[in-house]
């Protein structure tokens, strides 16, 4: 055993005693928020249960800013990051293999990923400082200095397109790409990869992205772990040390808003399955909305709770119409899509839509009941100590309110603010945002 695995021993020993370190104090500790001279922003929570970092660095580079004719540009960065680092200067090129077993012997980690509205960064590793300083530099150089191999990426890419057209066959992928076109249209959050896309995009596309978007100066690094601010500000100043130094950053076009739906789309699709799909939604809200927390409630009382949910009620227990029906807001920096989901059989579909819509058309017409709004707030409320147990957990809820420009005490008034809701507030909230009677309808699979 190396000093490194005997330090990453001791620490799952240290781990195995702290299980049941009350996470729920975390919610308490200060967010601290400072500027870099780089530009790059930071937000740091000390947390010392265990001596272990997280870091996330994240960049408005999502998948909304690929080209429409390179439709997973961003995601491909992500994938190709990890498959190579060239030579710069004494440091020799590193391929993808040699990177497994350089992370391997660190005992850390280190990953990328784009969603729709960001491009990340994620490093995992402990803190004992000479091995954070050696995770640091490599991850550093893995961000900085990539080497797109062109041979890798012809790989990937028909890797990926293959399981797309494997996708294409499926019920689910088929419904779920024609409502996500019919709610969004043109916007880029309906943009999806696809062969044709990912064949525009050749490795000099992957390295122009990168030096467009992943600049020093646009990063936001969130860092829970057991680090102090100076230590934070080192480490900080070495993950980005061989990323562009573009302070102080241009300013980046804007986003185009999702536009509203006009008017009511049916979309039928024929299709031989064993299951008939539904969906029902139309554009959301922004996750920075103030009405965030009464929609959360309302949603849970109406489709998001499981089997305590009206939509489930009225759908599943009283009809025998579904086995599955929920239904959920996806917010982002911008309006993220409300949508109401079931399978059942192709006969049954017209009858569940049926009743689905009445079930939605008369929440948002009236709001939940007291006793739904009280039960829904005591399993949030109650529930909320989970999404803070933990060192990644805190640092996904730290990752949102950089993201999304919420306040630092965000996570201090989160319980307060749900217990205060009233059952005007929910019932205000869902009709400002939900409009049933212009709502896409995507069916798939269901009898003539």
């Amino acid at each position: 055993m190396n000093a490194i695995q005997k330090i990453a021993a001791r620490a799952c020993a240290i781990s195995a005693g702290v299980v049941f370190f009350s996470q729920s104090a975390w919610a308490l500790l200060p967010i601290e928020h400072w500027q870099e001279p780089s530009g790059a922003q930071v937000w740091l929570v000390q947390s010392p249960a265990l001596p272990m970092v997280d870091v996330q660095i994240d960049f408005d580079a999502g998948s909304r800013r690929d080209p429409a004719a390179q439709a997973g540009l961003a995601a491909a960065v992500a994938t190709m990051a990890t498959k190579g680092v060239r030579a710069v200067g004494s440091a020799p090129a590193i391929d993808e293999n040699a990177l497994g077993e350089a992370w391997a012997d660190l005992g850390a980690g280190f990953s990328a990923s784009a969603d729709r509205d960001s491009f990340s960064f994620s490093l995992r590793s402990l803190t004992d400082p000479p091995l954070l300083a050696r995770a640091a530099d490599l991850a550093a150089r893995q961000m900085g200095h990539s080497a797109w191999p062109e041979d890798i990426w012809q790989r990937e890419r028909a890797r990926w397109s293959a399981a797309i057209r494997e996708a294409d066959t499926r019920p689910g992928t088929v419904a779920g790409k024609a409502f996500t076109k019919a709610v969004y249209g043109p916007h880029p959050y309906g943009q999806r990869a696809t062969p044709e896309t990912l064949a525009h995009i050749a490795p000099a596309d992957l390295r122009a992205y990168a030096e467009r978007y992943l600049q020093a100066c646009r990063a936001r690094v969130a860092i829970v772990g057991a680090v102090s601010r100076p230590e934070a500000q080192a480490l900080v100043g070495r993950l980005l040390a061989h990323l562009p130094s573009g302070a102080p950053c241009s300013a980046l076009a804007p986003v185009a808003e999702v536009p509203a739906l006009a008017r009511a789309e049916d979309v039928r699709i024929p299709f031989a399955s064993a299951q008939a799909y539904v969906l029902v939604g139309q554009p959301g809200f922004r996750r920075s909305d103030p009405d965030f927390l009464a929609l959360l409630v309302g949603n849970h009382i109406l489709g998001g709770g499981g089997f305590t949910s009206r939509l489930t009620e009225e759908v599943r227990e009283k009809r025998g119409l579904s086995y599955s029906v929920y239904s959920q807001f996806a917010p982002g920096l911008n309006a993220g899509a409300f949508s109401l989901s079931l399978q059942t059989r192709p006969d049954q579909a017209a009858e569940a839509l049926k009743v689905s819509r009445a079930v939605l058309e008369r929440f948002v017409a009236e709001g939940p009941t007291e006793d739904e709004l009280r039960a829904a707030k005591d399993n949030l409320i109650g529930g909320f100590a989970l999404r803070i147990d933990s060192n990644r957990k805190l640092l996904g809820n730290v990752v949102n309110i950089a993201t999304n420009g919420l306040p630092l005490d965000y996570l201090e008034g989160w319980t307060q603010r749900v217990a205060a809701l009233t059952v005007a507030d929910v019932r205000a909230a869902m009709a400002r945002k939900l409009q049933p009677e212009r709502m896409v309808t995507v069916v798939l699979g269901a009898q003539p």
